[in-house]
Parts: C-alpha cells; sequence; structure tokens
C-alpha cells in the first residue's frame, strides 16, 4: 500500500479573503509563504520518493519550496489540476451562497451532483482525480509519496485514499489542516493553519 502525505499549498490572498480560486493561477501571499515553512520544518525527517503537484500556481510554489528543503525530486501531474469552477472563480464564498442558495446548500449536501456555472462538474474531477490514484498507488506500492493539491482537489484526492465521499467542500477549504498522512492505517493530521 502507498502511503500519501496530502498537502495543501500555502494559503494565497483569494484564501485570505474566501475567494473561489478554482483554476486561476494565484500566487501564495506571504503568510502562504509561511505556511510552508512550518510545513518543512514539520515533514523534515519524512523521506519521500517524488513529490507530485497539481499545476496550479499556489501548488507549484509550495511544493517547490518543499522539494528544494527536503531534496526530493518533483512532478507535475495534469490530472491534479483544480476544479475549473467557470462564473464562481474570483467570487466569494459568501457572494456564492446568498445569490445562489440553492446551488451552494447543494455543494455543502452532494457535491458531486454540482457542476459550477460554466465550469467542471464534480463528478468528472473526480473520475479524474480517481485515475491518477490508482496509477500512483500501482507506481509506488510500498513507499511514501507526497501530493500538493488545493481544495477541493485535495478532498477529492484523500476520498479516494481514504475512502468515504465529499462532504461540506466549502468547509473542507475553510477548517482545514496543512496535511495529512493517508494510506498506512488511520490517517495522521497535522497542527492546524
Amino acid at each position: 500500500m502507498v502511503q500519501v502525505v496530502l498537502i495543501r499549498p500555502g494559503r494565497t490572498e483569494f484564501d485570505e479573503q474566501r475567494r473561489i480560486q478554482g483554476t486561476l493561477d494565484i500566487p501564495l501571499c506571504e503568510a502562504g509563504v509561511e505556511d510552508v515553512r512550518r510545513t518543512i520544518d514539520e515533514l523534515r525527517g519524512m523521506e519521500f520518493d517524488v513529490i507530485y503537484t497539481s499545476p496550479c500556481q499556489a501548488a507549484r510554489e509550495t511544493a517547490e519550496m518543499l522539494a528544494d528543503a527536503l531534496d526530493v525530486k518533483l512532478k507535475e501531474l495534469d490530472q491534479l489540476a483544480n476544479l475549473d469552477q467557470g462564473l464562481w472563480q474570483g467570487r466569494s464564498i459568501d457572494e456564492v451562497r446568498q445569490t445562489q442558495p440553492t446551488v451552494y446548500r447543494q455543494w455543502q449536501e452532494n457535491p458531486e451532483s454540482v457542476c459550477p456555472p460554466g465550469g467542471e462538474a464534480v463528478a468528472d474531477a473526480r473520475k479524474r482525480v480517481r485515475a491518477a490514484i490508482a496509477k500512483l498507488r500501482r507506481k509506488h506500492d510500498g513507499r511514501t509519496i507526497a501530493i500538493v493539491a488545493p481544495e477541493p482537489i485535495y478532498c477529492f484526492t484523500r476520498c479516494e485514499l481514504a475512502g468515504g465521499a465529499p462532504r461540506d467542500l466549502w468547509k473542507c477549504c475553510t477548517e482545514a489542516k496543512r496535511w495529512e498522512v493517508v494510506g498506512a492505517g488511520t490517517p495522521q493530521l497535522a497542527p492546524t493553519a
């Protein structure tokens, strides 16, 4: 069984403003760089075969800092690209809640049935994450890898590794741990952000 250290990218200004990033390339903010530095300190001593990253800017920056500090090779995986949230990208979560309360509630209760307006269906994103995880499980069986992925791809990846279905994706984004170990028994959570 592969062991995966699942890592969220450091914060961006959009995270601090509770704005939806989707596929927008947003760099780490100063607080995000500090997040990554703390994560590096917490992960020192762990050995990884490789660090895989989502192609979004914040994830790449996070993964590059981790790979450099921990002396691990880095690979970008297009299948871990963030969910295209279409017309929601750049909007605040509160704005979506106020203007589209039915879809907002559906996103909380049954996210796989949602397709953000002009975006990608959650079910389609889950399928591509499922395919990526299946390949990584075969390739790295018995070893430890790291995956840097933004929300909601982080949540989808965790579901594929640990089982279960995604619930309340807004909450996942706002009450998240920086990293966790999944795949070797019970998931281990990192300190809160």
